[in-house]
């Protein structure tokens, strides 16, 4: 399978994940503004994992730019991480609807967790069916926020069940993170000679 395919496929799967994310946002029954005021827990929830989509997004679309080609084994790897994006829905609307509760909250960070290894799991996947050689394995160095995050989610899965506003902290706290701007592989294809970038 050609790589664009894959990246076509993952899009149009995250897109439906984001509108379904939308969807659980009701609308109040009344024009006042106090009425908004029991959905502003499920609103927060979305907001947040909005951002971890779009973060997802971004670093899955940057990955398959500096891949060469794709196997079934990363076609796997590949499912398996949009299907632990696809549980965002289902664990944002149920810790919003109970106002960022201990279960709710730990759910929700093993899902991250489970979303995290699952990104190292197709980034290796890839670096291992393209060799020693693999450009995405010299683009990503050391990839110290890649190794942290789990470790952070561990960590905030654990305190969800003795405050969850600690757990909640962890996980806003990993979400910017990821959004300070990552250039290792911007960088890395830039430095690439052009014939092999188009390539790619």
């Amino acid at each position: 399978m050609e790589k664009n395919r894959l990246e076509a496929f993952s899009d149009g799967v995250i897109a439906v994940i984001i509108t379904v994310l939308v969807l659980e946002l009701k609308v109040p029954h009344s024009d006042r503004l106090e009425a908004l005021l029991p959905v502003v827990p499920t609103f927060l929830s979305y907001v947040l994992s909005f951002v971890y989509v779009g973060i997802y997004w971004n670093n899955h679309h940057h990955m398959l730019q500096a891949s060469r080609r794709v196997s079934g084994t990363v076609l796997w790897a590949n499912l398996l991480l949009l299907f632990w994006l696809s549980l965002f829905p289902f664990t944002t609307a149920w810790m919003g609807e109970n106002h960022f509760g201990t279960l709710p909250s730990a759910l929700y960070g093993f899902v991250l967790l489970m979303a995290a290894l699952s990104y190292w799991l197709l980034q290796q996947t890839i670096i291992a069916v393209e060799g020693p050689q693999s450009f995405l394995k010299t683009a990503l160095g050391a990839d110290w926020k890649g190794k942290a995050s789990p470790v952070f989610y561990a960590i905030g899965i654990g305190a969800a069940f003795f405050e969850p506003r600690i757990a909640q902290a962890i996980y806003v706290g990993v979400a910017l993170m990821w959004l300070v701007p990552d250039r290792r592989i911007e960088r890395a294809l830039a430095g690439k000679p052009r014939h092999e970038r188009a390539g790619d």
